[in-house]
């Protein structure tokens, strides 16, 4: 409700102008200019530096700081990077000058504050995808909100689909439930930024029209879709898959989400390791970001893999896949067992044995796939052999060795995180495809095995230290980049689990840590996906992905943090601190 508080007499206002008022718990800044009284938010909403400090001429305020200029009146931008000034109306009446403290606003804080956000990411502007988080935040919006907006501008303004923004986007929405709630408008607002800055200057995504037959089923749009990814047919798969979903969608035929997971594991595991294990990765995290957002919106949001899945590099086309041992000829004759296997493995429980973990670190491939379809005869799901494959891959990290290049730590980075979204992706679809992208996690986790060369020897803590101690510890690995940090890390975080500490608790001090680093897309996939398996397994197997992500995170910290500073500037300027002002 506007509420107007008088400031002084006409002539005495003038002649104070430009000014700072202090009305209404904040702090305004009052300019005469060509005859009229005008108020605005003092603080730049670029930097809160005071606007009084700046100039007025022709109707435009300049800030001195980082010159962004303001229409004195409204409060609009000339500059995108500063953000609009809010302004408030002003009355000279008889007995002197008037201040609306509290103006009726034309939309709603959610609609204010989605506006900014898609200006935010239209401009890749972080302080105002920034702000609007916060704002969103402070107006009570549900986190599906943001998602929201962020997953329909990522898939239509990126013509090369799918990427590491929306990866990124998927992933801090998982990770938000395991955050402190300080750090949960932190992650998304890592979130919105990653898809912000993939999209900048892309041209949009344009979308192909549905087959428009409603009779298909199954069986055959998923041939269908395998046929146009294999040659390359992005145009004629995505055709397919949107009969898929609108068919999907409707409760008259034999299509269903399962469906759509097996369209994208079929096509995904036809051939090797699709670009270093991306392409399923980015399926699975499409799936998930779906369940945050709603599947409404699976018809925006699936078509983005496409592009990137119909031109994605093939590992059987590598050399390291076919000398010496013809690893993927291996992947391919285990898969053509398959049928067989399954048959054989109907009707039976597979418990999985003390060592198999261990044996899938094996220097024989053979004897590695031979292990897997042997599981498999004996009636072992997919779900188990991909978590196991997933903790081979965490023991991969876990046992790295510093003496490699740091590149090298993106090849078992890599490994990982495909293996993690194999398992779950194995749970969306029953299709027996989903065994061959265990085959290649695991074949991938072989091809890694020189990185273990010499192999870290895992820690194994007595477990007296005290918790808070070990926990401190840890976090001052994250502080300093100097040999020994890496293995310092991995010890500290076995010595916390292993002293009774709470895992809750360390995946905050992780999360907390990661989130004030502009860590990058790897260690955030990477942190994201260790809270995921520990989730999925349990304390006693959960642990060494917690190691292994704290030895990865202590790798690539301490960072500039830049990030970290413009959102703490967002906070302040969201708070009404002066930050400039003495």
């Amino acid at each position: 409700m506007s509420r107007f508080e008088r400031i002084g007499a006409v002539d005495e206002t003038r002649e104070a102008c430009p000014q700072v008022v202090r009305l209404g718990g904040r702090a305004l800044g009052l300019f005469y200019h060509e005859g009229s009284f005008y108020a605005i938010d003092n603080r730049c909403p670029h930097m809160g530096f005071p606007l009084t400090d700046g100039s007025v001429d022709d109707g435009i305020l300049t800030c001195p700081w980082h010159h962004a200029r303001f229409e004195l009146s409204c409060g609009d931008t000339f500059d995108p990077f500063a953000d609009d000034a809010r302004t408030y109306p002003v009355e000279r009446r008889d007995d002197g000058v008037y201040v609306d403290v509290d103006p009726e606003r034309e939309a709603t804080p959610e609609k204010r504050w989605t506006d900014r956000l898609e200006h935010g990411l239209q401009e890749s502007l972080a302080l105002v995808v920034d702000k609007a988080v916060i704002g969103l935040g402070d107006a009570g919006v549900d986190a599906t909100v943001p998602l929201t907006v962020g997953a329909t501008f990522g898939t239509q303004y990126r013509r090369r689909g799918w990427g590491s923004g929306l990866t990124t986007l998927s992933a801090m929405a998982n990770l938000r439930s395991d955050l402190r709630p300080a750090d949960r408008r932190r992650a998304l607002a890592v979130g919105l930024g990653a898809v912000a800055d993939d999209c900048a200057g892309e041209p949009p995504f344009f979308v192909q029209d549905p087959l428009s037959t409603d009779r298909v089923s199954a069986d055959r749009l998923t041939a269908w879709f395998r046929d146009t990814i294999e040659v390359r047919d992005a145009d004629g798969a995505e055709r397919v898959l949107r009969a898929a979903i609108a068919a999907a969608a409707r409760d008259d035929t034999d299509v269903d989400r399962s469906t759509l997971a097996r369209l994208f594991v079929a096509a995904g595991t036809d051939h090797r390791y699709l670009d270093s294990g991306h392409r399923l990765d980015f399926v699975d995290k499409a799936f998930e970001l779906l369940d945050h957002v709603g599947w409404a919106h699976a018809d925006a949001v699936l078509p983005s893999l496409v592009p990137a899945l119909a031109d994605a590099n093939r590992a059987e086309e590598r050399s390291s896949w076919r000398q010496p041992i013809d690893v993927a000829a291996l992947v391919e004759e285990a898969a053509a067992d398959l049928p067989d296997l399954l048959a054989r493995g109907a009707g039976k429980t597979w418990t999985e044995p003390a060592e198999f973990v261990d044996r899938l670190l094996d220097d024989d491939p053979h004897a590695i796939v031979g292990q897997l379809t042997d599981a498999v005869a004996a009636g072992a799901t997919a779900e188990q052999l991909a978590s196991a494959v997933a903790d081979a891959a965490a023991r991969r990290i876990a046992r790295f060795g510093t003496a490699n290049e740091f590149r090298d730590w993106n090849t078992v980075h890599h490994t990982y995180t495909y293996a993690t979204a194999v398992c779950g992706l194995t749970e969306r679809t029953d299709a027996p495809e989903r065994y061959r992208a265990v085959f290649d996690g695991a074949v991938s986790v072989y091809l890694d095995r020189f990185l273990n060369t010499p192999p870290i020897p895992l820690p194994d803590p007595d477990g007296d230290r005290d918790p808070g101690a070990a926990l401190d510890d840890l976090l001052k690995t994250f502080e300093v980049e100097a040999d020994g940090t890496v293995d310092r890390a991995g010890r500290h975080a076995a010595e916390y689990l292993a002293s009774g500490g709470d895992a809750a608790r360390l995946k905050r001090a992780l999360g907390k840590a990661l989130l004030r680093e502009d860590a990058g897309f790897h260690p955030r996939q990477n942190v994201e996906a260790a809270f995921g398996r520990y989730d999925a397994v349990g304390a006693d197997r959960g642990r060494l992905h917690l190691v292994a992500t704290a030895r990865y995170l202590a790798a690539h910290t301490p960072t500039r943090r830049e990030g970290e500073q413009t959102f703490r500037i967002a906070e302040r300027l969201s708070r009404g601190e002066a930050i400039h002002e003495g």
